[in-house]
């Protein structure tokens, strides 16, 4: 088409097989759009397209994407506000007319199978290296792998006795991601071979990271999991393949002393800070010392 349609919060840009999505910066902007900058989807990803009133009679202009074509939507599983979701263009009233003919034409240009599911992603997730903190630890995405390393002032002593994680992503199934903003947010790796995937409690298991006030936000973790989830797809083996045994995790290993020093100053300067009395830094020191 090679027109453009600027909205309250992004511009579209029609090409004759995708619409490239900018992303408006600014303080009323939502952290996702701002954090995700822009975004090509191919109209093969499309599964309809819809106009709708918004508030204060503004016009949505709404593309919906195919069940399984974005690992955005596919990790967000409807989790995500209305307003956050970046397949809505919010216009002006008086440019109705205007959505309504765009409309038709993203129509036109979907493809035979439309409402059918995707067969494998369709549009690309943000690209690694990505990283987060949650309540818990910090969570690091390479491309190749996951890696989850505990804060002692948060993680759980399940957490902390299994020590930090690394998980490769041909290790993993998928990720399951609930939103920061509902109770019990988290992000857990579904690891291939486990017995039960994705059980218990997530501030019990070391393949998940507990979200909290502040901690692992949407524009934040929702990305990181889109990323992961994209690479284990990719990495997913064909279905004659044999599963490999589960690699066994990094904390059934001895730790980095690297990592150990780092951990002994961080409890330095929580004793320093009067958070930790001395006996407490005695012991906690001895324990990362014994794992030497």
């Amino acid at each position: 088409m090679g027109d453009v349609l600027a909205g309250f919060h992004a511009v579209w840009e029609f090409d004759t097989d995708s619409v490239l999505i900018r992303f408006e910066r600014g303080i009323r902007r939502p952290r996702l759009f701002q954090a995700l900058g822009e975004r090509r989807i191919p109209y093969e990803a499309l599964k309809s397209v819809e106009v709708s009133q918004g508030r204060r009679g503004a016009v949505v202009l709404h593309a919906v994407p195919r069940q399984g074509a974005d690992p955005l939507m596919e990790a967000a599983n409807g989790q995500l506000k209305e307003d956050a979701d970046p397949y809505r263009l919010v216009l002006p009233a008086e440019r109705e007319t205007l959505a309504e003919f765009y409309a038709d034409e993203l129509r036109a240009a979907l493809g035979p199978a439309a409402k059918e599911p995707a067969e494998r992603h369709l549009v690309a997730a943000p690209e690694p290296p990505l990283h987060f903190k949650a309540y818990d630890g910090k969570a690091s995405f390479d491309g190749r792998s996951v890696a989850f390393r505990w804060f002692w002032t948060g993680a759980s002593s399940a957490k902390w006795k299994s020590g930090d994680q690394m998980f490769a992503v041909d290790e993993l199934t998928g990720v399951e991601w609930r939103s920061p903003e509902v109770l019990n947010g988290h992000l857990r790796l579904l690891e291939r071979g486990a017995r039960e995937p994705g059980a218990g409690e997530a501030d019990q298991d070391p393949a998940a990271v507990v979200f909290g006030l502040g901690y692992g936000l949407v524009h934040e973790s929702l990305p990181f999991a889109a990323s992961v989830l994209e690479a284990v797809r990719a990495a997913d083996p064909a279905p004659d393949v044999p599963e490999r045994e589960p690699v066994r995790r990094a904390g059934e290993t001895r730790r980095d002393p690297a990592d150990i020093a780092d951990r002994i100053r961080h409890l330095g300067e929580l004793h320093e800070a009067g958070l930790l009395t001395d006996a407490e830094f005695s012991a906690k020191k001895a324990e990362l010392l014994a794992e030497l």
